[in-house]
């Protein structure tokens, strides 16, 4: 991108590229103009699927299991979902803080901490899906379960995000590899709540209502088997993390980062950390997906609430979740097309286009429209993912074009975006399930009153529509930095590459 018009240029061009020393590249990669395989582009994709097999099984069920299944009272749900995503938040900014004083090892500086924290995520969250025996602290079981599994999930989505930046030199083939990643982070997606769903589908089958007077909303006993099969489901995901993971460390050979050798000189994370907030591209894109990604984070959190308790589509809930995840997941290489060919700008309009559906859906909750909507917002929630992480290496570049500081400033710009939107989904959930425990929301009931009923109408429809029209208005108001022209790219690509070979 090209840098502001007072922006100070660096004199990188004017910086010879030694003789003689042959540039280390990731294995199946092509070394002309930092070209990246296919290989490895796919096995770098692949390195971010458990996190979003996990992300989308909590998504959808992990609500549901904890008020119908676990029986925790809503207040307690609500702080469960508001702990967890608080403790993954925090763990952004300690993650980047450590990751950025680490040392690099044979494997490189990030690779070790993706390949250390995987075990350890893998069990953790296997237990917030565990029923313990007892019944007094099951909602200290989830906090405590379900906060580790945050926090840990970031230790190993930081350094794996902030990889994009040290696959290659070239803007464009790290654009590539984002859209191969969010390709492959769909299909996890996709996987993670199909398996999960199809898995757990008989622990809430409606005909367990059918022998009860459903104008008494007293609790249902929950039999064995629901717990078993959400125990079942959990594995089956955990195994993904090291299965996934050990292809990317047999893929993808992380470059030489000329920051390693001197983080320990250069300025302090918490120093960087001030540098990248006042940068007004990173602001302003960090703020405008504060809101839209909370918009679908409340979207998915609800839809399964929704369709249980607000309408008559629970023989639908499986259909209808992989309808949106198959739509995001056929349209995020369209998405990719539209962001290279008319821009990334004029791309966010995508985003809006779910949102006279979703107050449809709250207005007439039948299956074809829930369908309709369905799909739609599989379109639009491609475009909400793959949209922040291209435009997110172009405000690097352009910091590190503007100022002295940009290598090594990597994990800092990702861990803090992931830091801020995290807050902001925490935030979002933890509210809006507060809200239910107002409406007076029966852990397990066969049928709710009406205040949770228009309860969950309003979250499903009005609250995911004001978010995301706040958040396109900041996004599209404010200046957002532009893909790197062909002189300033190759600036960026030489001084990457020659600190590449000095390293």
């Amino acid at each position: 991108m090209a840098a502001s018009a007072g922006g100070t240029q660096a004199p990188t061009d004017q910086v010879p590229v030694p003789q003689g020393e042959a540039l280390t590249l990731e294995p199946c990669s092509d070394s002309r103009a930092g070209r990246l395989s296919f290989c490895t582009k796919v096995c770098y994709g692949i390195g971010g699927v458990p996190n979003q097999v996990a992300s989308s099984a909590t998504a959808f069920y992990l609500q549901l299991f904890l008020l119908d299944v676990a029986q925790i009272p809503a207040a307690q749900v609500s702080l469960v979902l508001f702990g967890g995503k608080v403790s993954g938040a925090a763990a952004d900014p300690v993650a980047g803080f450590l990751i950025n004083r680490s040392r690099r090892t044979g494997s490189g500086r990030l690779m070790p901490w993706v390949l250390g924290c995987t075990p350890f995520v893998a069990v953790a969250y296997f237990f917030s899906w565990f029923l313990p025996p007892f019944t007094s602290l099951r909602g200290l079981w989830y906090m405590t379960f379900y906060c580790l599994f945050q926090a840990l999930a970031t230790f190993l989505q930081v350094p794996y995000t902030a990889l994009t930046m040290l696959l290659t030199p070239s803007p464009r083939e790290r654009d590539s590899a984002t859209a191969y990643r969010i390709t492959m982070e769909m299909a996890g997606t996709l996987m993670g709540a199909a398996v999960h769903g199809l898995i757990v589908s008989g622990a809430h089958s409606p005909h367990r209502c059918e022998d009860m007077d459903l104008e008494l909303p007293d609790p249902v006993a929950v039999s064995p088997g629901a717990a078993c099969l959400y125990s079942v489901a959990a594995a089956a995901v955990a195994v993904t993390y090291p299965v996934c993971i050990g292809f990317l460390h047999l893929g993808v050979k992380e470059q030489p980062d000329p920051s390693a050798t001197a983080s320990s000189q250069g300025m302090s994370f918490l120093a960087g950390l001030g540098l990248t907030v006042r940068h007004p591209p990173y602001l302003k894109l960090v703020i405008s997906f504060l809101f839209i990604s909370a918009a679908v984070q409340v979207e998915q959190s609800y839809l399964v609430l929704f369709c249980t308790h607000a309408s008559r589509l629970h023989d639908h809930i499986q259909s209808l979740v992989l309808t949106i995840l198959v739509s995001a997941v056929l349209s995020t290489p369209l998405w990719e097309w539209v962001l290279q060919r008319f821009g990334k700008r004029t791309s966010a309009f995508g985003i809006c286009v779910m949102v006279p559906f979703a107050i449809l859906l709250a207005v007439v909750p039948t299956a074809p429209v829930a369908y309709v909507v369905a799909f739609v917002s599989g379109v639009s929630i491609a475009v909400s993912l793959l949209l922040p992480w291209s435009m997110l290496p172009d405000v690097v570049d352009d910091f590190q074009l503007q100022h002295q500081h940009g290598p090594g400033m990597e994990t800092i710009f990702y861990s803090s975006y992931v830091f801020f939107t995290k807050l902001s989904g925490a935030g979002a959930l933890g509210i809006s399930t507060l809200s239910l425990e107002f409406a007076g929301y029966e852990a397990g009931a066969c049928k709710q009153t009406e205040q949770v009923v228009v309860t969950l109408k309003v979250l499903i429809g009005a609250v995911p529509t004001c978010m995301i029209l706040t958040g396109l208005c900041i996004l599209m108001v404010s200046p957002t930095p532009k893909v790197p022209r062909q002189d300033t790219s190759r600036r960026l690509s030489l001084r990457r590459r020659t600190s590449y070979s000095l390293a």
